[in-house]
């Protein structure tokens, strides 16, 4: 066993999403079992639970294999590939994830990721708008509020 680490879930969070026929007491116990491994424990009902996980997980990889494939799929693509950088490796690294696995959980929280979509694509087209306006101030402003809250959350996950 060369891949066994004993620190694999050492602060790292877990989520349990008990339903209502589960006993308090068992819940406990599986979160007690998780502790144990060094994992944080939370526990969210299952719609809360896939509706944040629809924002901060299934969506960017959307938005990293929506923006991979389109580049992919231009007559130069190999240009754009051949000049893209860190922002572009970092942005798109979950673009690499395994299709069918993704498929599946796309396909399986779909009604949630398609109103995080809907948001996206909102912001997305203010985005466009403040560009095609040449709005500096309100481009800066979503810019550094958008940085605040990375910075903030990157300090919190440390």
């Amino acid at each position: 066993m060369t891949a066994a680490r004993a620190d694999l879930y050492a602060n790292r969070q877990v989520i349990l999403t008990p339903l209502d026929e589960n006993p308090a007491a068992t819940v406990e116990r599986i979160a007690d079992l998780w502790r144990a491994t060094g994992a944080r424990v939370a526990t969210m009902n299952p719609e809360t639970h896939d509706r944040v996980f629809a924002a901060v997980s299934h969506l960017p990889h959307l938005a990293a294999f929506a923006l991979v494939d389109e580049l992919a799929a231009r007559d130069n693509a190999e240009l754009y590939f051949e000049y893209a950088g860190s922002g572009f490796r970092d942005f798109t690294r979950i673009a690499a994830s395994h299709p069918e696995m993704w498929r599946d959980i796309a396909l399986a929280n779909r009604e949630p990721l398609q109103q995080e979509l809907t948001a996206y694509i909102e912001a997305l087209e203010q985005l466009r708008q403040r560009l095609a306006e040449a709005d500096g101030s309100a481009l800066e402003a979503l810019f550094a509020r958008a940085s605040t809250a990375r910075k903030a959350w990157g300090r919190n996950t440390q």
